[in-house]
């Protein structure tokens, strides 16, 4: 476990390196006994700071839920982050791409919560019984600690390398579709580079929002009426530049469309 002082020091460092868009160093190269509850202690302080500084949290990013992402980061344990509300675009936005730092796309559900959902027993019924509708989104990462050897240590206490989120326009209650195959077809200037189906997030993709309602509950925490849950990835992260145009079909769920400036 690290000193509460590490845990601001680290915080700090992070912080100071979504302001400049850097990247420090790997935290577990420097710190080999930092934990998981560690990381989490990080990132909340990082959170708290930016609260008390006047940003609204709208929700909360899950990552690391598909065998693809895990297989593209060398990580296979589920983690989370927090969204603030100026993360939050619409489809058809200009993304500056100089507020983030190794930027890539992810294609992924997200929901918002019709009633609060706790933990510790909570299941997919239950996850499915409190959302009030998904919508298609595209997650942009923001990777402010070198990517070679990261750990989920590393992620997590990076706020799980959540940069923004794109939101489109198409909202189906979870009764309206069967959500595990709604696809996703994403292109960068117009050339296909990445395919997949919900399904491959945790064989549905609001599974991730009943393991985030019993993973908060060890926290002594419970996720809230209106909280946007971003659900994870169910293909690999593409690499964005700026002046490329993102396009990713989402079949009856509609199209996302953003450009990087």
């Amino acid at each position: 476990m690290l000193h509460p002082d590490d845990i601001a020091a680290i915080a700090a460092e992070l912080a100071e390196a979504d302001r400049t868009h850097g990247v420090i160093p790997r935290i577990t190269a420097r710190y080999p006994g930092a934990t998981v509850e560690d990381s989490y202690a990080i990132q909340g302080v990082w959170r708290d700071q930016n609260i008390a500084a006047g940003r609204t949290l709208v929700g909360r990013k899950i990552g690391l839920t598909s065998k693809a992402m895990q297989q593209a980061t060398g990580i296979t344990e589920p983690d989370y982050g927090v969204m603030f509300d100026d993360t939050v675009y619409r489809s058809g936005a200009e993304i500056p791409v100089e507020k983030f730092s190794n930027v890539r796309i992810e294609v992924e559900l997200a929901f918002v919560l019709r009633t609060p959902l706790e933990g510790p027993d909570c299941t997919l019924d239950d996850a499915l019984a409190a959302i009030d509708y998904a919508v298609p989104a595209l997650e942009v990462l923001n990777s402010h600690i070198e990517l070679e050897g990261r750990t989920i240590v590393d992620t997590i206490s990076d706020n799980a390398a959540y940069g923004a989120m794109v939101l489109g326009d198409v909202r189906k209650r979870p009764d309206e579709i069967d959500l595990r195959w709604v696809p996703g077809v994403l292109s960068r200037n117009g050339e296909i580079e990445e395919t997949g189906v919900a399904a491959g997030v945790l064989g549905h993709p609001a599974t991730g929002v009943a393991w985030l309602a019993n993973k908060f509950h060890q926290h002594g925490a419970r996720l809230e009426a209106g909280e946007i849950i971003l659900a994870g990835s169910f293909t690999r992260p593409m690499w964005v530049s700026r002046g490329d145009t993102v396009r990713c079909d989402y079949g009856p769920m509609g199209v996302i469309e953003c450009r990087f400036v």
